[in-house]
């Protein structure tokens, strides 16, 4: 069993389909954005790093020496389930491996982003079923709840609500 191997393979964590910020301490912004991290004000005005993160390449941080406190302290529910003993590495594994199945199934549904930075999976799919990308089929509508079913239920630990405009 590694910890840090369940990582590798798998980067959920910084492609932006669980988180859309990680926040920044002040003194970490030089670093990131020496680094070529893409550096946000949240509405507070707090620094954090967009997510899907520049960093993450082939599911692995490219700057994982440098970086930012709050990617160093985030341990997913999977993670903690494996640091735990109360699932084996293989199973892990085999969690990970179906998220990225299911995101691809969300993918494929999802008109081909022209942004040279693509957004994360399910950012698109929000945005697309609101009606702003001209919608989808009831297929990948389904597809999009199963994926953001999946990490709910094994990344966060519980249920996200998303609001489209003007309803939240």
């Amino acid at each position: 069993m590694s910890l840090s191997e369940l990582c590798r393979r798998c980067g959920l964590c910084c492609d932006g389909n669980l988180f859309s910020h990680v926040p920044l301490q002040p003194a970490e912004v030089d670093t990131a954005r020496r680094n070529g991290l893409e550096v946000v004000a949240l509405a507070d005005g707090a620094p954090a790093l967009r997510q899907g993160c520049t960093a993450l390449k082939e599911r692995q941080c490219s700057v994982y020496a440098e970086r930012p406190e709050g990617c160093r302290r985030y341990a997913c529910r999977l993670f903690n389930a494996l640091a735990g003993g109360t699932v084996a590495f293989e199973e892990a594994l085999r969690v990970v491996e179906q998220a990225h199945v299911l995101l691809a199934a969300v993918e494929r549904g999802l008109a081909p982003d022209p942004d040279p930075r693509p957004a994360p999976v399910l950012e698109r799919a929000r945005f697309a079923a609101w009606g702003e990308e001209g919608g989808f089929s009831s297929e990948t509508s389904a597809a999009r709840e199963r994926a953001e079913a999946f990490l709910d239920q094994h990344f966060h630990g519980g249920p996200r609500r998303f609001e489209g405009p003007g309803q939240g």
